[in-house]
Formats: structure tokens, sequence, C-alpha cells
């Protein structure tokens, strides 16, 4: 048995990398036959120079192949002024929030990426839609499922594309993972477990405001967790039950600590799933018929590391998922093909974590329905 589970993990890795790296993003490699149409880099607007947006998407986007860092958009005169020297961005092309709708006037300005406090995330896509503007807005992709399905539809209307930003889509070790549980090379899933949490720190920060934030762990880092049950099992669950607890109810009072919940799925598979602000987890694993595969880490900005049974290691590259999902959006723009990570997707999230804090709310299982 160890010897053929070696035998198709190696074919495996063999058939991802040259096929799947694909998916992962023009920053992996070189896709000049669907970039054909055009080589200009689409510019981007960064809407929110918060730590995500300084430290992981501005760095990426010094890498990606067709989309370039065109404009930035704060209320801080100070980041301005940094940015505008560090990144050589013309005065013109600097907004504050006030301003923000003159973007449809700018040219240079392809794409809006939404890296704001998640209640603002619906507002920012709506106006960058009717702006013209290609959108892709960070996870969550809103507060409620309600305001998901309105910025989906000011996308449609602007005939403007929405993508939402699901990195780990982009990431190899979650690609194999997806490929190995919906091929079914281990047999069929029998179980699913996943989860992510870190212990926050400061506690005035926007994501402990319920208004802000929209909830705790399970929208900033549930929502991982979740993401890899449904992309491990290639299934949507028809429902839900979940439980919640906090140790500290003061630093907590207006949004969730630690949630528990379980997924089941048509075929009968169940993922049972955590999420915490009070405790560091970070891991995927399925187990199958004929043995199992995990990532831990599973969620990070990189140092992924995923194994099988049969003392298999997953061993692929590391890469920068920011580049690889932005570069993604690009070509689907250029060459006119919808994004795996739609308006769409980020809405079927938003409809289980709404019923997952129903079954919080009930004590009760909740159903869901079909295809999210």
């Amino acid at each position: 048995m160890k010897d053929s589970i070696a035998r198709v993990a190696d074919r495996s890795r063999r058939e991802f990398l040259q096929t799947a790296m694909l998916a992962a993003g023009a920053s992996i490699v070189s896709l000049p036959a669907l970039a054909r149409q055009t080589d200009k880099k689409l510019g981007v607007a960064l809407v929110g120079l918060g730590s995500l947006s300084t430290n992981q998407i501005a760095p990426a986007l010094q890498k990606t192949e067709h989309c370039r860092l065109a404009a930035i958009v704060t209320g801080t005169p100070a980041k301005a002024k940094a940015w505008s020297e560090k990144y050589s961005i013309a005065e013109k092309n600097i907004y504050n929030y006030g301003s923000f709708d003159r973007v449809a006037d700018n040219p240079e300005i392809d794409v809006v990426y939404v890296v704001l406090p998640n209640s603002m995330h619906a507002e920012y896509t709506i106006r960058a839609a009717r702006a013209n503007k290609h959108v892709l807005c960070e996870k969550p992709m809103a507060n409620s499922a309600k305001d998901c399905e309105a910025m989906i539809a000011a996308c449609q209307k602007a005939n403007r594309k929405l993508a939402i930003g699901y990195r780990l889509h982009f990431e190899p070790h979650n690609l194999e993972a997806k490929r190995l549980g919906q091929e079914k090379v281990l047999g069929k899933l029998r179980a699913i477990e996943a989860g992510f949490g870190f212990v926050i720190g400061d506690p005035t920060q926007w994501r402990l405001k319920k208004a802000l934030a929209g909830g705790g762990a399970l929208m900033d880092v549930g929502i991982y967790a979740l993401q890899g049950a449904r992309y491990v099992s290639g299934e949507e669950p028809i429902e839900v039950v979940a439980v919640e607890t906090k140790t500290d109810p003061v630093k907590f009072k207006e949004v969730d600590e630690t949630i528990y919940f379980t997924l089941r799925f048509p075929s009968g598979l169940l993922a049972n799933c955590g999420t915490s602000y009070n405790a560091g987890f970070n891991r995927l694993w399925a187990g199958a018929e004929k043995g199992w595969f995990e990532l831990s880490p599973a969620y990070s900005y990189g140092g992924i590391k995923g194994r099988m049974s049969g003392d298999k290691t997953i061993s692929l590259p590391q890469v920068d998922q920011f580049a690889a999902e932005l570069d993604d959006f690009a070509l689907c723009i250029k060459n006119n093909k919808p994004s795996g990570v739609s308006g769409e997707e980020g809405l079927r999230d938003l409809r289980i974590i709404e019923a997952i804090y129903q079954s919080i709310a009930s004590g009760k299982a909740v159903r869901l329905k079909a295809g999210g």
C-alpha cells in the first residue's frame, strides 16, 4: 500500500507542476499565450493602506507581470506622502475617501483593490463599479450576504469583473490538497478537520468592533477553515451546527472569540472546523479510504508544508500568494474570462457564516440551501 501511495504522490506532483501551477498565477510561470491580447500592465488602485496593503499587497505588486500599483486611496496625508515617495506615485493618482469617485476619470486605473475594514467592502466595491472599474475585494466579501448580493449586482450592471481575495486558491500546497480530495486520489474522503486561530493583540483595533468587522475570529480567519473544507471536499455543505465559547468576555464583548462548527455535506462527509482569536492553530487535514493528507501550517502567507500517509511529504514551491491572485485577476480581465474566486464564491461563504451564527444563537443545526 505504501508503494502504491508513493507512486500516486510522485505522479501527482509531476502532473501538478505541469498544470496546476498555471492556476497559481503568472508570478510562478509566464503565461504568454493567455496574455497575448495585450502586454499592458493593468493599473491597480489600493484602497486602504493598512498592514495588509503595506506588508503584503504593495510588495506583491512589485513582482506582478500583468498589473502594477498605479494609485492609492487613503485618509492619512502622512501615508500618502510616504507611499508616493516609496512607489513613485504621481500626485494625480493619490485620492482620499472624499475624492475616491474621481477614479472614474483616471484611465491609468483599471482595477480597484478594496483593503478596508469589512463593513466598508460593499460601499467601495459598489462605488468602484459605478466608476467603471473592475474590483478585487479582500475577504470576507462583506458583513452580510445581502451586501454581497448588492456588490455582485453593481458589478454586473457596470459589466465589470469582481473577484474576492482568496489567496490560497493560488497557493500550490492548497491546490494540491484540493486535487487530492476532489480527485479521490486516496479514495473517498471520510473526514475533514480544518482550523485557524491566533492570539489577537491590540484590544482597541477595528477587528474587535462588531460595527466594522461584522464578527470576530470566524469572519477573519475561520473563513479559511471553511474554504479549506469546501475546496478539499468539492462539495457544498447542506447543514451546519456550531458552538461558541469566550474565555475573555471583556476583550471579546462585541465579537466572537472561539467557535467550533461542523459542516455536513451531501455525501455524508463531515468537516469539523474551528477558529479562535485566543489560541494558535493552523491546519487542514483529510482522512480517506486509503490514507490521509495534511497541510500544517495551511493558511499562512508562506512556509506552508504538507505531508501524507506513507511517510510522504507534499513539497511544492512557495509563492507570493498576493502576486499570484493579482496576476490571475489581471489575466481574467485581459482575456475576458470569469474569475475562479468570483463574488458568487464570496457570497456562498457569507451565507454559511450567517448560518453558523444562527446555529450558535439557536443551539440547533441549521439547514443550508443547495449550492450555497
